[in-house]
């Protein structure tokens, strides 16, 4: 099917150029796109619409023209860190955190215990709710980790489930170490029989490179693995404290780094001399009052910077971009626009992807309608359901 989307008071692209405003942004204002196929066929000036495409549209291909009425349009949000399968809830915990808990890593075998005892058609129901809120809020493109298995038959029911969803999936077999096991002996399981389960649901693999998690050497270990058999790693490191993660991952070459809070200097410099982005999860500081990252530090040293919203039962039970969005602008002083664009095109770097992220001839037709004339309203009105329609692949989705 070919149609038109006309009538867009402001376009964000994410295609920067000459002509068009919004640095990186590639802020095209009364703009015009056409769809084919759910692919990006043409994009520009409603002015410079070819009048023969648009006849086309109209009649010969049996399209139609779509009209925005003035409001901006931006290209669909890229989530690049989620755990989106699991079973329970965690409120009691928040509540307590809320009274002055600190957060620790082991509240993750609460979510195991109800995930496991869950049937393959609950943790699938589950899973298409929050798929649903979160595409109607303008998510087109999720990763899922598995990681509330934490033995071999539930962590590949993870990974295949979350596969029926997206092609998105990460291996996160080493999340914690699992009750009453010898440390090692489970990194034995996650790099042997776990990895060779659930390898073929999965794109890549992540550890938990933390105090209380997995060490440096295991992480390496399970990360090393994990490429050689074919999966490309990222790494959860730098949000409970320092330590030497992040460089270690840089140097395995990892597609991302996330959280990202507690940085030294030789952490922002490999980071910067590197293609691994920063992916930035500020609803996990929200929720668990630790200190947010420092985002400005990394964008002035030249890092690529992604926001996702880590969704979550413990540490950041929350699906909405535009949220992630307000906290990165108010929280860690990154402008509108960087916040946007690491939301969008950052999370697409942060997946190794050039198809979305971005309106441009090619380009997968993500695409979202705001209620608002700028984009600049995704920050500047916080909590305000703001998305009224969203394209993925061409295909039409209304909150």
């Amino acid at each position: 099917m070919t149609w038109v989307l006309r009538g867009i008071g402001e376009l964000v692209t994410n295609e920067p150029a000459p002509d068009r405003d919004g640095g990186p942004l590639g802020i095209i204002r009364e703009a015009a796109v056409v769809v084919e196929e759910g692919r990006i066929a043409w994009v520009g000036r409603e002015v410079d619409l070819p009048s023969d495409l648009e006849r086309a549209v109209r009649g010969e291909r049996g399209g139609t023209v779509v009209d925005a009425a003035g409001a901006a349009v931006i290209p669909g949000f890229v989530d690049s860190h989620t755990h989106l399968v699991f079973a329970g809830d965690r409120a009691a915990e928040f509540e307590a955190r809320m009274a002055g808990r600190s957060y620790e890593a082991g509240g993750i075998r609460t979510t195991v215990a109800a995930t496991r005892a869950a049937s393959d058609e609950e943790l699938r129901a589950r899973l298409a709710s929050l798929l649903a809120e979160s595409r109607s809020q303008g998510t087109t493109t999720i990763e899922i980790k598995t990681g509330y298995g934490l033995d071999t038959q539930h962590e590949a029911r993870l990974a295949r489930l979350a596969r029926e969803v997206t092609e998105e999936v990460t291996f996160l077999g080493a999340h914690v170490v699992p009750a009453g096991m010898d440390a090692e002996a489970y990194v034995d399981l996650v790099v042997g029989e776990m990895l060779e389960a659930c390898a073929p649901h999965c794109r890549w693999i992540d550890v938990f490179c933390e105090q209380g998690a997995f060490t440096v050497e295991q992480s390496r270990r399970i990360l090393e693995a994990g490429i050689a058999a074919g999966l490309r790693p990222r790494i959860h490191a730098g949000q409970l404290g320092p330590g030497d993660g992040v460089r270690m991952a840089v140097e395995l070459g990892a597609a991302s780094v996330d959280h990202a809070t507690f940085l030294s200097d030789d952490d922002v410099a490999a980071l910067a001399g590197s293609s691994t982005v920063a992916t930035l999860l500020p609803g996990a500081e929200f929720s668990t009052r630790q200190p947010y990252p420092d985002a400005r530090r990394l964008l002035d040293a030249g890092v690529t910077v992604a926001l996702a919203s880590d969704c979550n039962p413990g540490s950041s039970f929350t699906t909405s971009m535009p949220f992630v969005i307000a906290l990165a602008v108010r929280e860690m002083r990154m402008t509108p626009a960087e916040a946007l664009w690491a939301a969008t095109a950052g999370g697409a770097r942060a997946l190794d992807r050039a198809d979305v992220g971005r309106i441009a001839v090619g380009a997968r037709a993500d695409l979202v309608q705001l209620a608002a004339p700028s984009y600049l309203h995704l920050a500047y009105r916080p909590g305000v359901p703001l998305v009224t329609r969203t394209w993925r692949a061409g295909a039409p989705h209304t909150p």
